[in-house]
């Protein structure tokens, strides 16, 4: 049995009531919820306290999901992402099939193909997007490990994932870019 066989167990049935769960990804521990349902959406923007005008992001786990979800995407991008050395999202238009409360004002969506073992897992088993935001309030620094997570934050959410809740290594946020006419535009570094 793969050793975060029981939390994938453990958080489908909270993603498909609509409810929250704190999971490690492939950058920082992250708030994850159904990426279709937005009352799910709501209910992580109302945890992080976050305005309603700061889009999030979203995971999923291959290519062909990207192409599933977003409207013409430049498919010179995937080649750029396989050189990139860190977990790089991707601010696509024309987003297709999420939450209309994910969406930019400009119907752009913000989506990360996620090479993490745990995440790719759950996302194959779960069959559809999931947000993530990182696991801090807004306006708080991101937490690099799970212990620097904020213990009320855990109280709140559906399921904790237990797979590395142990692991030390500080992580940090993805690369955020907007792909224009085959050239990166670096958001965040």
């Amino acid at each position: 049995m793969i050793e975060f066989e029981s939390d994938i167990q453990n958080c489908l049935p909270v993603l498909r009531a609509g409810g929250v769960i704190l999971h490690p990804t492939d950058t920082v521990w992250g708030l994850g919820c159904d990426a279709t349902n937005e009352s799910a959406v709501s209910e992580i923007y109302a945890l992080k306290q976050r305005p309603l005008t700061m889009p999030l992001i979203v995971l999923v786990p291959d290519e062909q999901d990207v192409l599933q979800h977003v409207a013409a995407p430049d498919l010179a991008l995937f080649d750029y992402l396989k050189t990139c050395n860190q977990p790089t999202t991707v601010v696509y238009e024309g987003a297709i099939g999420f939450a209309s409360n994910l969406l930019g004002a400009d119907g752009s969506i913000a989506i990360r193909i996620c090479a993490d073992p745990f995440c790719r897992a759950l996302l194959k088993r779960f069959g559809k997007p999931i947000v993530s935001t990182s696991a801090n309030l807004h306006g708080s620094p991101t937490p690099s490990c799970f212990a620097d997570i904020d213990p009320a934050l855990i109280g709140k959410v559906g399921h904790v994932v237990g797979f590395r809740q142990s692991d030390p290594t500080k992580a940090r946020s993805s690369t955020l870019i907007r792909w224009e006419k085959g050239v990166p535009m670096i958001l965040r570094p």
